[in-house]
């Protein structure tokens, strides 16, 4: 059969069966069709579709059925046909998955590995890329329990998009390159279609959801009777963006930081559109122009 293959280990890159092709552009179409403004049963349906597949090429094994009973019983909580301690006890529990999916804790996920380690320029360290199925879920999850997170589409949203990027690289990578975590190297990869792919949708755009939409603007709305609520929201959120980069080191999580600041005012003059195409802007100068993702000790 065509998904008779071995289950691969997350360090693994085994040949991909002609089924398994069809994994990753499902779960593409899934996060463009939450993101677009359609019902969300199309997206749902692409979704169900997509992580079938990996069930059955063994991108998911079976304990990864405990994570989607877990998000099904989050789901249930936080419906307003609970009362108020049911809806904050699925917040957490959804909180909770979120750092351990994001941290790949849940077991019974076996992403595929798309490309590396590999050098992309001689003094970079080793860069390897995962078709992610554990992260994407806190985004995705999002986008179909909370409908008012999904985006609203405007013109004006790609300027003050850019304009957040153009901040944030002002922001971070003068200090990358001091403290010699990065170099000017602009470059153009045999992988850069399928990094660009791979960043836009299921890093940028899953994180900016979670980061953004649902903890600045969480924030916002807890602290809508302070003074200055909303750039106190601003800031905090970007302060727990950049403890996620904790595995990276401080310098890590002072540059997400303050790339952070970038995203969340993009966020908070032009929606998550707007944070997306600033916080995939960053990405993408920091994977043309400079060495990445860091240079190699000793360089």
């Amino acid at each position: 059969m065509l998904w008779a293959v071995r289950i691969p280990t997350r360090g693994s890159s085994p040949d991909m069966m002609p089924i398994q092709f069809l994994q990753p552009i499902l779960l593409v179409s899934a996060i463009i069709a939450l993101l677009a403004p359609i019902p969300r049963g199309a997206g749902l349906g692409l979704l169900v579709a997509s992580y079938g597949v990996a069930f059955l090429t063994g991108q998911l094994g079976s304990p990864s059925l405990i994570t989607v009973a877990l998000l099904l019983l989050a789901a249930y909580a936080v419906s307003a046909r609970h009362s108020n301690p049911a809806r904050y006890l699925g917040h957490g529990l959804f909180l909770g998955l979120t750092i351990a999916l994001s941290l790949h804790w849940m077991p019974g996920f076996n992403n595929w590995r798309l490309i590396g380690p590999e050098r992309l320029t001689p003094d970079a360290v080793p860069f390897t890329m995962y078709l992610n199925l554990d992260k994407p879920l806190s985004g995705l999850w999002l986008l179909l329990v909370l409908p008012w997170l999904r985006p609203r589409y405007t013109l004006g949203q790609l300027p003050i998009g850019l304009a957040g990027a153009g901040v944030a690289v002002l922001l971070s990578l003068p200090v990358a390159l001091d403290a010699g975590i990065t170099a000017w190297s602009p470059k153009w990869p045999a992988s850069s279609g399928l990094w660009l792919a791979n960043n836009l949708l299921i890093v940028t755009a899953m994180e900016e959801v979670v980061f953004r939409g649902y903890i600045q603007c969480g924030l916002s709305h807890c602290l809508r009777g302070w003074r200055h609520g909303g750039w106190i929201a601003l800031v905090l959120s970007s302060a727990v963006f950049g403890m996620a980069h904790f595995a990276g080191g401080w310098p890590w999580v002072l540059l997400a930081g303050l790339a952070g600041l970038a995203y969340g005012c993009a966020f908070r003059f032009g929606g998550l559109p707007a944070a997306i195409i600033a916080h995939f802007g960053l990405n993408a100068a920091h994977f043309f122009l400079f060495v990445y993702p860091m240079l190699q000790a000793g360089t």
